[in-house]
């Protein structure tokens, strides 16, 4: 049976579904289902797609899941109302996700497995195989056309505008004409097979809305590298890793367009690309220390190896910035997988008592001025930033405010003194001498001054005056003058958000980074049901006394996160002194972007999710 339509059970619902399509890794299939997602957010409509994708080059099952939700929810929810299956490797599977009341559309050439026949959801072929064999004779064609029509199938099913549909179309190929009218009539075919075939539209369908305004879909990684643009990078160095590749990449398209010397036609950048990702570290840290901004983007195997450098700029006080695209590990790991799996080796990376200050941001827009502020922010403490991305935020195209600039904007250097300063200085000059009593000393560029300053640094101990020195009493000095910048720095770092519960409640909630719009969602769900709690979203690290004072002020606190040993709840105990058995875990680290429908289930109990924490109503009597 190629149709199943089960009535009186069908999902119903306007501009409020989750769709996954299930397709097979290089055949094209992302940028069709990237066209579905888009003609969405220009029918006016938040949207939030996922793409989940092998390793590999070709071959294995890829997902591309879409949530949209005209109530302004951009996080997976959880669960799938229509599934989109054309990838026989993963058929049993994705129609075993399609949620009850569900519709599952499959590409019917071959007749679908009695074995795998459901009741309780419609089901709806289309011989998407069959079309292309008769409307094309170039086997790429047939790939890569099979994609478009069961989009065209889709906009009559959900009640999609065509329209819209055409003039992305038209937008996608500028410059290459003569593929659109493929295209549409590719469109076309599916549009109609659906409306002679099936009863248009279904129970969800799409309305247009007008709730985008100046929204845009941008991928953090693009945020990133336009970001370091406007911040002032000027020298990058780097090794390519997934995920943080196309950070570099976009930073030499935006550089390509906003560094290039009018007069002469130069660039005014400079990109290398490392034999490794030590070599890279250690280029950023010798040409910031040189007086250049300058950065390098990796993820978390890239970050173990650069350890010895980040303890060396952390030592030397030489400000550098790390833009960490994390990812699923330990090792490789499942390297095109989510996770926040490197909060405790960012924080604490190399060896001895090191400390690095974190930024965590939750969208394109905190990925663009965080990545601007992070140079700001280094030259003002002298230390490595490092900015704590993830595969979900970098990779995937997300429902963002528009990015912002003031151009009247300066850059912070920090504590630099110039050649006059220098100059017209009765004491004696000490690199590492604070004057001003908040731990952070005044440093020179090389070459700023012919006689005065100090250009020469080291990573092993010295005195205030940067002469060498292996005396008790100095490197002790020096370890805990750094403490007093690290206290510091807590006024600098992106302070936390709150977001207070409808009613008075001794339970909170603690969320960062890509965890915020699924948690945010939870806490929604959980409060119609009558659970009440407080919010606090980290944004960066050190944590200021804010962070402590909430956590004191709630009997229990739990804290989201994507990995298995609650890292970030290991890194507040630590730092804040915190009684563990305050802090709850809700531990997600499946390589997946984390749902509101498990975090509501991990802590009701109400489903099966593992590290179930238990929460009962009476908590907030």
């Amino acid at each position: 049976m190629s149709t199943q339509q089960v009535k009186g059970q069908q999902i119903e619902s306007v501009n409020d579904f989750v769709i996954r399509f299930a397709n097979v890794n290089g055949t094209g299939s992302a940028s069709a289902n990237n066209l579905f997602a888009k003609t969405i957010f220009r029918m006016g409509l938040p949207v939030s797609p996922k793409n989940v994708f092998p390793s590999n080059i070709q071959g294995l099952p890829t997902w591309y899941e879409v949530r949209v939700n005209d109530k302004g929810y951009v996080g997976r929810r959880g669960g799938v109302d229509i599934m989109v299956a054309v990838n026989p490797q993963s058929l049993a599977q994705d129609i075993k996700a399609v949620d009850p009341g569900g519709y599952f559309v499959y590409d019917s050439t071959k007749p679908l497995d009695l074995r795998l026949h459901r009741n309780d959801i419609s089901i709806f072929g289309i011989p998407l195989t069959d079309i292309c064999r008769r409307e094309y004779t170039d086997p790429r064609q047939r790939q890569l056309f099979k994609n478009v029509i069961y989009i065209g199938a889709l906009a009559a099913m959900l009640d999609l505008e065509f329209d819209v549909l055409k003039n992305l179309i038209h937008d996608q190929f500028k410059g290459k004409e003569k593929l659109i009218a493929p295209n549409i009539h590719a469109l076309e075919l599916g549009y109609q097979y659906a409306e002679e075939n099936f009863s248009c539209p279904l129970g969800i369908r799409v309305e247009r809305r007008d709730m985008v305004g100046g929204h845009i879909m941008m991928e953090g990684n693009a945020a990133l590298g336009l970001g370091a643009v406007y911040g002032g990078a000027s020298v990058v160095a780097w090794y390519p890793i997934t995920p943080s590749t196309s950070v570099i990449e976009q930073f030499e398209k935006y550089a390509k367009r906003l560094r290039i010397d009018p007069g002469s036609g130069k660039r005014n950048y400079a990109i290398a690309q490392a034999e490794d990702e030590l070599s890279a570290i250690g280029m950023v840290v010798g040409a910031s220390w040189n007086g250049a901004r300058s950065f390098t983007a990796t993820s978390g195997p890239g970050v173990s190896l650069m350890n010895e450098f980040l303890g060396l700029a952390y030592f030397a006080e030489v400000p550098t910035v790390l833009f960490n695209v994390q990812r699923a590990g330990p090792s490789t790991g499942m390297p095109t997988r989510s996770q926040q799996s490197d909060v405790l080796l960012s924080a604490y990376a190399s060896h001895g008592d090191t400390k690095h200050v974190l930024m965590f941001p939750s969208t394109p827009k905190e990925c663009f001025d965080m990545g601007a502020d992070s140079f700001d922010l280094a030259d003002r403490l002298q230390t490595p930033v490092i900015l704590m991305s993830d595969l979900d935020l970098g990779m995937n195209e997300h429902f963002s405010e528009p990015l912002e600039w003031d151009d009247s904007k300066l850059y912070d250097r920090g504590k630099v003194f110039s050649e006059t300063e220098l100059e017209e200085m009765s004491d004696r000059y000490g690199r590492y001498l604070d004057v001003d009593g908040d731990g952070i000393c005044y440093r020179t560029y090389p070459g700023t001054h012919p006689t005065k300053g100090s250009f020469f640094t080291r990573g092993s101990s010295r005195d205030r005056y940067a002469k060498y020195t292996e005396s008790s009493e100095d490197y002790v000095d020096n370890m805990e003058r750094l403490l007093v910048k690290w206290e510091t720095a807590k006024n600098y770092v992106p302070q936390p958000e709150f977001r207070p519960a409808k009613q008075s409640t001794r339970d909170g909630m603690i969320y960062f980074g890509t965890t915020t719009a699924s948690a945010e969602e939870a806490l929604d769900i959980l409060s119609d049901q009558g659970l009440h709690m407080d919010a606090m979203r980290v944004r960066g690290f050190p944590f200021n006394a804010d962070v402590e004072a909430f956590i004191e002020g709630h009997d229990r606190v739990f804290v989201v996160e994507q990995n298995r040993d609650g890292q970030l709840r290991m890194l507040l105990i630590n730092e804040c002194e915190i009684n563990p058995s305050k802090l709850k875990p809700l531990l997600c680290y499946d390589g997946l972007p984390v749902t509101a429908r498990w975090i509501v289930e991990a802590i009701t109990g109400s489903g099966t999710t593992d590290n179930v924490v238990t929460f009962s109503k009476e908590v907030n009597v």
